[in-house]
Order: C-alpha cells, then structure tokens, then sequence
C-alpha cells in the first residue's frame, strides 16, 4: 500500500468499528467480515475480493498497537492538516511542502512506512501472512482428523491435532502468500460445534446423566455412553442425591500425555404424571419415611 493511500483511508471505517473499541472489538468485527468476504464464499466476485483485501490490510494495521498508534498519528496529521491532503511525493517516497520531522517527532516517513507494510528502503519482506477459518464436529475437535481447505484457489491438507480447543489456531508454516523471498505462513482458526450430550471441562469430559426417583433412592447399576462410543457402567449407591458427581477415569481428553476424566453429573428426574397405583404407592412410602423428612430442622435452622 502507498504511503498516500494509507494515511487517507479511515481504517476504522473500512472495519464498521470507531478509534475507541478495544483489539477484541476490532478482531470480532474482522472475522465477521472475512468470514462474509472470503473468496471461497464470493466466488470470484472482483468487487468483493477487492473489499477482502482492504479489510484484510485494514487489520493487518489495527489489530497490531504498535502499527495502529503510528497510523493514528499519520491519519491526525492528515486529517487537521499537518500533512497536506494529497501532497506531492518526491522521488524517495517522502512529501514535499512540508517537514516530516516536525509532524512527528523525528524519523523519516519511510521508516514510518516500513513499520507498517515492510515498505521504504527495507530489505524484501516474505510474502504475507494469510488466515482463514473453519468448523469440526466436537467429536473430531477430541479425537483430530484430517481436514481438506480451499484457500487462495489451493486445497491445503493439514491434520487436526486430538484435542484441540475452540478458537485455537493452527499454524503451517510456508503456506500464505508467494514473495520473492519465500512464502509467508498460513493460520487457520478452528471452531467447534456444541455437542448435545457433553461438554469439555479442561482435560475432563462432562455430561448430566438423568436417573430416576427409584434409582437413586434404592440404587442401581447404570449403563452410560461415551464419547469413544464404548459404554461404560457406573453404580449409584441408595440414597444417591441430585447434584451426585461421578468419575470414570480416562475416559476424557488425552492431550500433552495425560488422559482426562469423564464427569457425570446425576440429575433425578420426578415423573409428571402416575396412575393409581403409582400414587399409592408414593403416598405409603411417604407415610412410611415421614420421619426422615429432610426439612425437620428447617424451622429451627432458620431462627438461628
């Protein structure tokens, strides 16, 4: 990007964020534009690629502190006339008409240049870094699989590595953008759906397990599914209470040479309709547990 083209363009604008969002606001509103932009979604549209460029060079400055102060200070010298709008360029990519070094407090506009987009008088830069996005079953995100990507008109093979996180990133080294010094490098940010029975707790899996009023109450032998589609059995003890953990180990996460645990948490589900026979038979046991009737001391607890 010329220098020119870069202090008059509202990099916030081209971005739909303002100077005061913070990198989290500014990174959200980037991947939901590349994400829109992307030319494996645009299908060759030239207009949209176009726009995918100039928000991808958009972040590329905003997203780094470094580079988006020295583009503030740029776009406030332009902008309240310190640096005059639209300003000839002399041979060596400085303005003429005015001093560099007075705008801003020593350096030449080269350098500043260089800091941004590896421009001015610097050595050949590798090419560019490029990232891209793309979604796995929680299942694979567990256990890795090999995933087929589209980018930049190439399909890219890479593995998943077993138990990668949500949001994490994958790095390939020497395949973003072509330059005459060697290839920048590619990341692609992985994204996992829910899964409707269990949820990752660090290492640990985590599911509920539903039991019924009886179950819990006498006890009981329960066959449980896992995530490797073996089933595994747990035994509630009488009296079980709702809430109850239960721990199977190494049934969850195998990652950095540890294997985490599946947690269970137990859920006592109360049926919503009964026969006859069912209430009555509810009703002789509660005449013959009223004693134990957990809300005894409630009263008293209560006026302590």
């Amino acid at each position: 990007m010329a220098a020119k083209d870069l202090y008059e363009k509202d990099l916030y604008k081209i971005l739909g964020v303002s100077k005061s969002d913070d990198a989290t606001a500014i990174k959200k509103a980037y991947r939901k534009l590349a994400k829109d932009l992307h030319p494996d979604k645009t299908k060759g549209d030239k207009k949209l690629e176009d726009r995918f460029k100039e928000v991808s060079e958009a972040y590329e400055v905003l997203s780094d502190d470094k580079k988006r102060a020295e583009y503030q200070e740029m776009r406030e010298a332009f902008t309240t006339g310190r640096m005059p709008r639209g300003g000839q360029q002399n041979q060596s990519g400085g303005f003429s008409g005015g001093n560099f070094e007075d705008i801003f407090g020593g350096g030449s506009q080269n350098d500043i240049f260089s800091t941004l987009f590896g421009g001015g008088n610097r050595a050949p830069r590798k090419g560019q870094d490029l990232q891209t996005e793309t979604t796995i079953s929680f299942r694979d995100s567990i256990f890795g699989r090999e995933i087929n990507l589209r980018v930049n008109d190439q399909t890219i093979t890479t593995r998943v590595p077993a138990g990668i996180k949500d949001g994490a990133k994958i790095k390939l080294k020497g395949r973003g953008a072509s330059s005459s010094v060697g290839p920048g490098d590619l990341f692609i940010i992985i994204h996992v759906t829910k899964h409707p029975v269990f949820v990752r707790d660090g290492n640990n899996l985590a599911m509920t397990l539903p039991v019924t009023f009886t179950e819990a109450a006498l006890g009981a032998d329960i066959t449980v599914p896992t995530l490797s589609g073996e089933d595994v059995t747990v035994r509630l003890a009488p009296g079980t209470q709702n809430g109850k953990v239960l721990r199977v180990k190494g049934r969850g996460v195998a990652k950095d040479f540890q294997t985490g645990d599946l947690l269970i948490t137990v859920e006592v589900h109360v049926p919503q309709r009964l026969d006859s026979k069912a209430k009555s038979a509810l009703q002789e046991f509660a005449e013959l547990t009223e004693s134990e009737s957990p809300r005894k001391d409630l009263k008293e607890r209560a006026g302590a």
